[in-house]
C-alpha cells in the first residue's frame, strides 16, 4: 500500500510497527564492559565517544533496515506525461437497417460483405495503427449507445467495434448520436480531437437541435470527418434534388451543408466499396499526425534489496567492532597455558610444521 502522497509503499506495512525496536541500542549495548575504578581517572577521549555513537547508529540502522526489508518496500510508480503522434478519435457508427445491406443495396450473400461488416473490419485495422491514439466508440440508430468511452486500450476498442454486429433499426437519429460522440471529448484535454462519422445516410436535424450541436462543436472544435458509405445508385451528397432542395428531399446533402457551417475543419469522403473505405481511412490517418500528450505509467520499483544491503552495512560495522574488541593472541596464549604437557607439545609441533 502507498503511504498517502509519498512515492513509497510497502507490501506488508504491518511489519513497520516493529520499527521502535531500532531504539534498543540507545538503551542497551552489546559491547564488552571494562570496569574502571573512577571515570575521573580516565582522560577525555573524544574518538571513543564518536566510535560509541557510530556503533549505536549502526545498530539502529541495522534493526530499522531489517524491519523495513521484511515489510517489502517499493517505490510507488508515478504517471509520466510524454508527447507522441496521435489524436483523440471519437467514432460514431451508423447502425440503421440499411447498414446491413451491401454497397449494391441488397442483402449480402456468399462472400459479400455488408456495409456494417466492411466498416467494422477496416476500423479494427485502423485502431492501433498508432500507439498513442485514444478512441471512443458510439453506435446509433433510433437512439445512440455508448459502446466504449475514450481510452488508449486498443484491444478493448477493437472488441467494442466487433461487438456492433446486431441488425440495426430503420430509423437514423443522427443528432443524438453526434451529441453523445462529442461528449466523449474531455473539455480540458489538449491535443487533436477527431470526430469520425461513419454512415450510409442521414436524417433531418431539428433546427433547435442544430443550435445545441453548433455550440458543442464550437466549444470542442474537433476535426470532423464524414465517411459516407454510399449505396450504388443513390444520390451523392453534392447532388441537388430535381424538385425542392429541402432537408426532407436530400437529407445527406443538407447534413453536409450543416457540417460545413459549423466552423470546424471538415472533410467528407464518399465510399462505394470496401477499397474506397480503406483508402478514405488511410487518408484520415495521414491527415491526423499532430502531437498529443499521453500518460505513460511508470511501474513501481522493489526496494527490498536496498533495505537488506543497508542492514548488512550496519551489521558489518558491528561485526568489525566486535572483532576489534577480541584479543585473539591473548586467547591463544591462555589456551596454550591451560593445555596439558602432551597437548602443548602437540601444538608446538604443529606450529613448527
Amino acid at each position: 500500500m502507498p503511504f498517502g502522497s509519498l512515492p513509497l509503499g510497502a507490501v506488508s506495512p504491518a511489519w513497520l510497527w516493529l520499527l521502535p525496536l531500532a531504539l534498543v541500542p540507545l538503551l542497551a549495548s552489546g559491547r564488552r564492559r571494562v570496569p574502571v575504578p573512577a571515570l575521573a581517572a580516565a582522560p577525555a577521549d573524544a574518538p571513543s565517544r564518536w566510535i560509541a555513537r557510530l556503533l549505536r547508529g549502526a545498530g539502529m540502522l541495522a534493526i530499522a533496515s531489517l524491519v523495513v526489508a521484511v515489510a517489502g518496500p517499493y517505490g510507488a510508480g508515478a504517471p509520466v506525461t510524454r508527447i507522441g503522434i496521435g489524436a483523440q478519435i471519437s467514432m460514431l457508427i451508423d447502425r440503421s437497417g440499411s447498414m446491413n445491406e451491401t454497397f449494391a443495396g441488397r442483402q449480402p450473400s456468399g462472400a459479400e460483405e455488408s456495409k456494417a461488416a466492411a466498416s467494422r473490419r477496416l476500423l479494427a485495422d485502423f485502431v492501433g495503427a498508432r500507439a498513442h491514439d485514444l478512441f471512443a466508440v458510439t453506435a446509433f440508430s433510433t437512439a445512440p449507445m455508448l459502446v466504449m468511452p475514450m481510452t488508449d486500450r486498443h484491444a478493448a476498442v477493437r472488441a467494442a467495434i466487433a461487438a456492433i454486429d446486431r441488425p440495426g433499426l430503420d430509423y437514423t437519429n443522427v443528432a443524438r448520436g453526434l451529441a453523445m460522440a462529442l461528449s466523449q471529448f474531455a473539455p480540458d484535454s489538449s491535443g487533436s480531437r477527431v470526430l469520425l462519422f461513419i454512415s450510409d445516410g442521414a436524417a433531418v436535424i431539428d433546427p433547435r437541435v442544430q443550435d445545441a450541436l453548433r455550440a458543442a462543436f464550437t466549444k470542442l472544435h474537433p476535426n470532423l470527418y464524414w465517411l459516407f458509405l454510399r449505396t450504388k445508385g443513390s444520390p451523392s451528397i453534392n447532388d441537388r434534388p430535381a424538385g425542392e432542395d429541402t432537408p426532407q428531399a436530400a437529407p445527406e446533402r443538407h447534413l453536409d451543408l450543416f457540417f460545413r457551417s459549423l466552423g470546424v475543419p471538415y472533410r467528407a469522403f464518399e465510399a462505394e466499396g470496401a477499397p474506397t473505405v480503406a483508402a478514405a481511412i488511410a487518408q484520415i490517418a495521414a491527415l491526423e499526425r499532430n502531437l498529443i500528450p499521453y500518460i505513460e505509467p511508470r511501474p513501481r520499483r522493489d526496494l527490498t534489496g536496498i533495505a537488506y544491503a543497508i542492514a548488512g552495512l550496519g551489521l558489518l560495522v558491528l561485526v568489525l567492532a566486535a572483532l576489534a574488541e577480541a584479543d585473539l593472541l591473548a586467547a591463544r596464549s591462555q589456551a596454550h597455558t591451560r593445555a596439558s604437557p602432551e597437548q602443548r607439545a602437540d601444538l608446538d609441533l604443529r606450529r613448527a610444521a
